[in-house]
């Protein structure tokens, strides 16, 4: 493989599918007749990894300053991507955005394509909240709040370099609308109700050569209730201190019964124009 497009990004908002399309790729990946290990996972670390960073630059992360960091991070990717023999498939929380020296801090001379996933923002919300242990009612306003990073308390040591996340509406729109880049968006909805089509859209796109009963196959071993197992097994390495488990219930509609009204409302006010444009929302401005 002698081009430099050698990473898939694999982008989405916290909470939105991401890590069950990785061990779904791992799983038919692996050619196994057991389940993918959830701790060992088909795919490089998470893109804000630090010790990625540490490693390809040669640099202690703890030493610079956020936007210093930023300014490295194509170097780091593009460093990745020349070592890489094959394609590299690199979850990712960042918004798409430029580094102070104005340059994609994902750039597209070493992006082979985007998998791009959205789940409604009301289900992301609790969901959120139960990752990092917050009140709903916090992370309607994370949610809002185009200022809002993982990893940017300067007063501790994070096991992660600075990722901004942006707002929810603001996350999609820089992905698909303001990369440039050749992008595939899942809904996490398929992904639930039309599993197999959607995932086989998501490999068509990857162009992987795989057999509908390879998919079918992976898709089952990759089951929210076989993820679950394992994590009460061995736990999960991606699981954050304060969140009871990282497989938590993987449904759609959980809004429904544990958000309030004026919650469910700020959501759909922030984000009516994004919930609209994906099917969240209908033209009337009301809830589908």
């Amino acid at each position: 493989m002698n081009s430099l497009k050698k990473i898939i990004w694999l982008a989405s908002y916290p909470k939105s599918g991401n890590t069950w399309f990785r061990v779904f790729l791992s799983n038919l990946l692996n050619h196994s007749d057991q389940p993918a290990n959830i701790n060992n996972l088909y795919a490089t670390p998470i893109a804000s990894n630090r010790e990625l960073f540490d490693d390809a630059t040669g640099i202690s992360s703890s030493e610079l300053t956020f936007d210093e960091i930023d300014i490295l991070r194509p170097f780091v990717y593009e460093f990745y991507a020349r070592s890489a023999e094959d394609l590299l498939y690199q979850k990712i929380h960042d918004a798409w955005l430029y580094n102070g020296d104005k340059k994609p801090m994902f750039p597209s001379e070493i992006t082979k394509g985007v998998i791009y996933f959205i789940r409604n923002p009301l289900d992301v919300s609790v969901s959120f909240s139960h990752h990092l242990g917050k009140s709903n009612e916090e992370v309607v306003k994370f949610m809002a709040d185009s200022s809002y990073s993982f990893g940017s308390n300067p007063n501790r040591f994070h096991l992660q370099i600075r990722q901004r996340l942006l707002t929810w509406s603001e996350h999609i729109r820089s992905w698909v609308d303001e990369s440039g880049l050749p992008i595939e968006v899942i809904r996490y909805e398929d992904m639930k109700t039309n599993t197999f089509e959607t995932f086989k859209r998501a490999i068509n796109f990857l162009e992987i050569s795989a057999t509908d009963d390879e998919i079918r196959k992976a898709i089952g071993f990759s089951d929210i209730k076989v993820l679950q197992e394992q994590e009460s097994q061995q736990g999960f390495t991606e699981k954050p201190a304060k969140a009871a488990t990282f497989f938590r219930k993987g449904i759609v509609g959980s809004w429904k019964t544990e958000l309030t009204a004026e919650q469910i409302d700020a959501v759909c006010r922030n984000h009516k124009d994004m919930m609209m444009r994906f099917g969240y929302l209908g033209t009337d401005g009301k809830l589908i």
